[in-house]
């Protein structure tokens, strides 16, 4: 108690040091929507850059039941199914792996869907890691699996062969949601990450001392990972549709690079593995470039910061939605 206590202690120092003029004020520290800024922001800006945790750390659930046997759907609410005995041991060498990547001193904090499987996988690599350098843990429901209806008939099967054919991203699940709902709900979350970076929650260890030694982990599903990587990397549609789910209990590591910014290219993956997920060259280059880039800086080769390039790039997109159209009529 007496920890926790100075944790708040520290934070409520933090918020007072910047009220006072001790410390610039909280500026947007997410390193996806940076913006050209002026005079002593962009300072601030750098400065701060560490305020940031030094990496998020997203974890699909280790193996479950519904994995394993699709008919469950049936029968039991996806919320409640479970971990297999196999699942277990792959998120307790999720936790194992998440300690060979964070320093001895390291701490983190977790948002986990509260999904049972996305629990028992964040339960199971916590007895790895050590229950005490959690810093704190919070359910996130924005975080949950796509919504596929309360239960899965048995013509679901069909209705992944319909989605093949619309399209992965906006196809909806009857009395579901789409790729496109899920969208909405983790940049919902996402407001709430950056809220949390600015504020400095992710900034004090244990014993209340101001640290820029934090992980965040998120613990989830592989549809709202890939979604969350999409949303933070500005990715469009066409990206996140060439993406594979990542394996059962795997870790994707962002970490912070010199200047600030996230890259998924870094000590845990390189290009060739970014690749393998389904990365196109040109979403590989971004992550070269963020690995180095400072906060506040634009990449002047991607399409959110030089617009000529959607204009450039739209005639050949075009021609590929009419190529899948004609597929799908096809087939």
């Amino acid at each position: 108690r007496s920890s926790g206590i100075n944790r708040i202690n520290a934070l409520n120092t933090f918020e007072g040091d910047r009220r006072s003029g001790k410390m610039p004020n909280p500026v947007d520290l997410s390193g996806d929507d940076s913006g050209e800024f002026e005079g002593n922001i962009k300072v601030q800006k750098s400065a701060l850059s560490t305020m940031r945790p030094k990496r998020i750390i997203l974890l699909r659930h280790a193996q479950s039941q519904g994995n394993v046997d699709e008919s469950l759907y049936q029968r039991v609410p996806d919320h409640r199914i479970e971990l297999t005995e196999k699942g277990r041991a792959e998120a307790r060498a999720a936790g194992e792996r998440l300690k060979e990547i964070m320093g001895p001193d390291e701490l983190c904090y977790c948002y986990v869907s509260p999904y049972v499987r996305t629990m028992q996988t964040l339960f199971e690599m916590g007895q790895a890691v050590g229950p005490e350098r959690f810093l704190g843990v919070r359910e996130e429901p924005r975080m949950r699996e796509q919504d596929f209806g309360n239960y899965q008939d048995g013509g679901m099967a069909e209705l992944k062969r319909q989605r093949a054919r619309f399209g992965r991203f906006f196809f909806r699940f009857p009395n579901g949601e789409s790729a496109a709902d899920v969208y909405d709900r983790v940049t919902s979350f996402r407001e709430t990450l950056r809220n949390d970076i600015n504020f400095g929650r992710f900034n004090c260890n244990i014993s209340g001392s101001v640290t820029d030694d934090c992980n965040v982990v998120i613990v989830t599903h592989g549809l709202t990972l890939r979604i969350f990587l999409m949303r933070w990397y500005k990715w469009n549609v066409s990206m996140f549709e060439g993406l594979h789910n990542p394996g059962n209990g795997e870790l994707i590591v962002m970490e912070r690079g010199a200047g600030g910014r996230y890259s998924l290219i870094n000590s845990c993956h390189d290009a060739a593995q970014l690749k393998r997920m389904g990365f196109s060259e040109e979403m590989i280059a971004d992550q070269q470039w963020a690995n180095g880039a400072s906060a506040e800086a634009l990449n002047s080769e991607w399409p959110t910061s030089k617009g000529s390039l959607f204009f450039d790039q739209f005639p050949d997109r075009l021609e590929k939605s009419r190529r899948a159209e004609r597929r799908a009529q096809a087939a």
